[in-house]
């Protein structure tokens, strides 16, 4: 017996990283990952992904097969658009990909929230998170701009966003679990106020004091972020850990960021909020052969 399911989740950027207060925010962007799962009656449950660890997509079938009690074996493969150790949320897409992939393959129905936070539990087993990206994790099920109590594991708003995003990604990768976790929280206090601005729904001004608030923590420059300003951005900022910056723009002043990014090398991406969600049955990255 095979049992074969598909699912496709979407990247996301930063509008408040929650390492310093466990409060986050984040939107989700048009980067997308697709799973495909396939079980049987092996043994044990593999990932067959190129060049990825796959640790944390193997754990996310295994915790659904849980979920639900049951017992198989097979393997989960996933396809993305979405730059790794980016800053750009490739692990919870790709975790919430592959729970909905292993819950389609199953036939079964699982509320969205739920299957956020069992990818969430795989994701800390895993070691790719600090906080356990809950925020990260639900912008990138959901759509649209969330605010969330990490701590909790509680969504506490969901608005839809419209607008164009710009990101840039430099050469260099790094790892959520390298960050210097004490730095960050030693500025708890300004985090309160990012988190009181994004309840407000001031997400373009909560995302860029953010970004100047972490580009101090971590010791990454603000410059990106004071360029995409002066060149029309409604906000900008350092997205997760980094090193990836994104900027919501619109289509004039959209033109106006690339340019002033362009000078500082790296990748530069032009995308936009997602409003939608994931979704089950959806194969699209392994339909079109990416």
């Amino acid at each position: 017996m095979t049992m074969r399911g598909y699912a496709t989740a979407y990247g996301a950027a930063t509008v408040l990283n929650a390492i310093a207060n466990w409060k986050g925010s984040a939107f989700g962007i048009s980067l997308r990952t697709s799973a495909e799962v396939v079980l049987d009656d092996s043994e044990g449950v593999r990932g067959d992904v190129e060049g990825i660890d796959t640790t944390l997509i193997v754990r996310c079938v295994e915790s659904v097969l849980s979920h639900f009690d049951l017992d198989y074996g097979g393997v989960v493969r996933t396809r993305s658009e979405i730059p790794v150790a980016s800053g750009l949320k490739s692990s919870s897409a790709a975790a919430n990909a592959a729970v909905l992939a292993t819950v389609d393959a199953l036939g079964e129905e699982i509320d969205m929230i739920d299957a956020v936070r069992i990818g969430v539990e795989a994701a800390l087993d895993a070691g790719v998170t600090v906080t356990g990206a809950f925020d990260d994790a639900c912008a990138s099920m959901l759509g649209g701009v969330v605010v969330t109590d990490n701590l909790k594991r509680c969504l506490l708003k969901r608005d839809e966003l419209h607008s164009d995003v710009v990101l840039l990604i430099p050469e260099e990768q790094f790892f959520s679990r390298d960050v210097d976790v004490e730095r960050c929280r030693a500025l708890s206090r300004v985090a309160d106020a990012v988190f009181e601005m994004a309840i407000e729904g001031d997400y373009a001004g909560a995302m860029t004091l953010n970004g100047l608030l972490y580009c101090t923590a971590l010791r990454r420059s603000p410059e990106p972020i004071v360029l995409a300003l002066r060149a029309g951005a409604a906000g900008a900022t350092l997205s997760g850990t980094g090193p990836a910056y994104a900027a919501l723009v619109d289509g004039i002043s959209g033109d106006d960021v690339v340019e002033a990014w362009s000078s500082l090398g790296g990748r530069i991406i032009r995308a936009a909020v997602e409003n939608r969600s994931a979704r089950m049955g959806q194969a699209d990255l392994f339909q079109e052969g990416i």
